[in-house]
């Protein structure tokens, strides 16, 4: 017995597997490939016939390909989705035909083989769908929702239409990108589509585009071999072989250097990628999750990010709501945050007093959930009790730091002689929009003011004496 699949008693005699094809040959090939695997296949030949056998008979995955006699593979796509939305459907289309895949993708298909079939690529498709019906999943997953949704905290509409999505694109093999500002917690989504999924109990490669220097980028994502330059001592894997098997999440993809997104492209649609130094391609089998804060679209519509690639990496689109637009998720965020926090720190739980409460609803959170937490952080270490208060919040002085940011240009040397008058003039100068890098400076520091005023390039005085005009102790 295949030991990737759950046993079943005389399996040949099951119809596993539905495979539509007008081609004959093409109908044998994979029922004989699909018995070797201790699956039993069932065939159609057209459209009609294949919408009666559904009717007619359960399967646990569904092959079709994109033209038929009487229709369009997208169609029978298309009523699975609407009749059978938890049977996988994979479809076979002509090699080149990437954008018709894309289209069916979008419409809910599981994944896609081209033509000619290469059966080592249609065996792992068929051990990834089946693993759909019997994951493989992690101990971080389960079905309390407490559980299942560690990380993703909130009731609110927003959140119920993001998990949805998140559900619905686990059970697809499509590229997903995930757009949300700083701190939406773009990770935690991209490692809940993995777990959730039939790659669980493969690897989640997390690689951060921005991080890796443009000279070092090929070598990294795909390897090399022992001494194809300088320093190449033995051969080496990258991250996409790194992540073979499983999932690769290409977080700020919007930072990749035009030269290392055509080659991405190709390594995506060719399921391949060639090792720097080497003479021959390796084939792949990785999923990929990519996103970013940017506005990737209007990047493409500026020549700074490829259509070709944009297409290929948005096949499914997942959005996800800022912070201020979910405000009343704050209840289950404070606390969630809060028992995290005491639980590292091990320390009682803290609570929030009502007017803190009422301060965190009224406030925009710029940072988002990452912001939120840094706050409480800040307020925990603050507070003389377990009760934090606004104070402790310092949500008045923060609220300032919603405002639109510019750098603040450096301040002369302190002088020792310096004068109230010469403060004060000083502050005339201060916009608003510089006050508010005055906070981020703070916040980034932890409030340490000889570090925020190192930061923000003016001496301890000046800062001090800013603060003090603000009111702030």
């Amino acid at each position: 017995m295949n030991p990737g699949f759950p046993e079943r008693r005389n399996r040949a005699a099951v119809n596993d597997v539905l495979i539509v094809d007008d081609e004959e040959d093409i109908r044998e090939l994979l029922e004989l490939s699909l018995l070797r695997m201790g699956l039993g296949a069932d065939t159609a030949g057209s459209l009609t016939e294949a919408r009666a056998k559904l009717e007619s008979a359960n399967y646990r995955l569904c092959f079709t390909d994109m033209r038929l006699p009487d229709g369009d593979g997208l169609d029978l796509v298309e009523h699975i989705q609407r009749h059978r939305p938890t049977l996988p459907v994979a479809v076979i289309t002509a090699f080149g035909s990437i954008e018709t895949a894309i289209r069916a993708l979008k419409l809910g298909a599981f994944d896609f083989v081209t033509k000619p079939i290469e059966l080592q690529v249609f065996r792992r498709l068929v051990h990834h769908a089946l693993k759909l019906q019997h994951p493989c999943v992690p101990e971080t997953v389960s079905d309390d929702p407490d559980t299942r949704w560690r990380g993703l905290v909130g009731r609110s509409p927003a959140m119920a239409s993001l998990r949805g999505l998140i559900e619905k694109f686990a059970r697809n093999q499509a590229p997903v990108f995930i757009q949300g500002e700083s701190g939406t917690g773009k990770e935690v989504i991209a490692r809940l589509i993995h777990s959730l999924g039939a790659r669980a109990a493969g690897p989640f490669v997390p690689v951060n585009c921005g991080a890796i220097p443009p000279e070092l980028m090929e070598s990294e994502f795909f390897g090399y071999r022992k001494g194809s330059f300088t320093g190449a001592s033995a051969d080496k894997d990258g991250l996409f072989q790194a992540a073979n098997g499983g999932t690769l999440f290409l977080d700020e993809v919007a930072d990749l250097p035009l030269s290392m997104q055509v080659k991405l492209l190709r390594a995506i649609q060719e399921r391949a990628v060639r090792p720097v130094g080497a003479q021959a391609e390796q084939p792949i089998d990785v999923r990929i999750l990519s996103a970013s804060h940017r506005d990737l679209a209007k990047l493409v519509s500026e020549n700074r990010f490829r259509q070709d690639l944009y297409f290929r990496i948005n096949v499914l689109a997942l959005p996800v709501p800022p912070l201020r637009e979910r405000l009343e998720d704050i209840p289950d965020l404070v606390g969630h945050l809060l028992a995290r926090l005491a639980e590292r720190d091990g320390s009682p739980v803290h609570t929030l007093s009502p007017n803190a409460f009422s301060a965190l609803r009224q406030y925009s959170f710029p940072g988002n959930v990452r912001e939120l937490e840094n706050l409480l952080e800040r307020a925990c270490a603050l507070a003389e009790n377990d009760e934090i208060t606004v104070e402790d919040l310092g949500i008045n002085r923060t609220a300032i730091s919603n405002l639109p940011l510019m750098a603040i240009a450096p301040a002369e040397e302190e002088r020792g002689n310096e004068t109230t008058a010469e403060a004060a003039a000083d502050m005339e100068e201060i916009s608003d929009d510089e006050r508010a890098q005055v906070f981020k400076a703070l916040d980034e520091t932890r409030w340490n003011r000889t570090a925020a005023a190192r930061k923000l390039g003016m001496t301890l005085r000046q800062l001090r004496y800013r603060l003090q005009k603000w009111g702030v102790e």
